[in-house]
């Protein structure tokens, strides 16, 4: 006599949840240059931005700030080649037969410049103020720079001069500190009001871990370096690693 015991019924193993794509509450406002704003499989890169086809944020390179400035999202109006295949941005392939392109369904992301209204002042450093700087020129003693923005969001509509002395550029070794192996003329950093100065130069520190260059260019191939930690960073391109005092990548 056969056994009419019941055949266990086995669950399907559930599929994991798919990941949400970034949604535009999930920018940031306001981006600097070399920050990664979101994949480029979910945006189209528009003015003030690059893909940085190394940076693996969710697939298919990351968008990357190339300027200061205001996130905006907007309707994208690119229409992508026929021929061009756009599997790197998760979009399907057109086929060959194709004679028209096909609008990008990716809306565009932006990063905008801050407009300076004349006769404006625009935001006035004060101590503890964080700011970006643009480095000018360096001796052994400082390195002279020019404030852009102060705070989170405030555009400084008026350059305002800096200078980060050797002392202020990290917290420990500081006589050990040599400021061509720190900064180079061109590099954007992340730094704090320590004092109003001598009334011409703001006096600025970078002494903490996330204060430090956060964009320079390469000296070997002319692209934006990446950090390795926070004395050097390297050259997508050619591999290069050059010396700086890097403030820690904002996520």
């Amino acid at each position: 006599m056969s056994s009419s015991g019941s055949t266990p019924v086995t669950s399907r193993p559930s599929t994991p949840a798919r990941s949400k794509d970034t949604a535009a509450s999930d920018l940031p406002a306001h981006a600097i240059p070399g920050q990664p704003l979101c994949s480029a499989r979910e945006y189209a890169p528009g003015p003030g931005t690059y893909i940085d086809e190394d940076a693996l944020l969710g697939g298919g390179g990351a968008i990357v700030a190339s300027v200061l400035g205001a996130v905006v999202v907007s309707k994208n109006t690119t229409k992508l080649s026929s021929t061009t295949a756009a599997t790197s941005n998760g979009l399907k392939r057109k086929e060959a037969g194709a004679e028209k392109g096909v609008a990008d369904p990716r809306p565009r992301i932006s990063v905008v410049r801050p407009a300076s209204k004349g006769g404006s002042t625009g935001a006035v450093p004060d101590v503890d103020d964080v700011v970006l700087v643009r480095v000018l020129r360096i001796n052994p003693r400082q390195a002279n720079v020019a404030i852009l923005v102060v705070g989170e969001s405030n555009s400084s509509a008026d350059e305002y001069g800096g200078i980060i002395r050797a002392q202020d550029v990290r917290e420990t070794e500081k006589d050990k500190v040599k400021m061509q192996d720190c900064f180079k003329p061109g590099d954007i950093v992340r730094a704090r009001v320590i004092s109003l100065g001598d009334g011409t130069n703001y006096y600025l520190s970078t002494a903490a871990n996330d204060l430090g260059v956060v964009f320079a260019i390469s000296e070997a191939s002319g692209a934006p370096m990446y950090p390795v930690d926070w004395k050097s960073m390297r050259c997508p391109v050619s591999g290069t690693i050059e010396e700086r005092k890097c403030a820690r990548p904002t996520s």
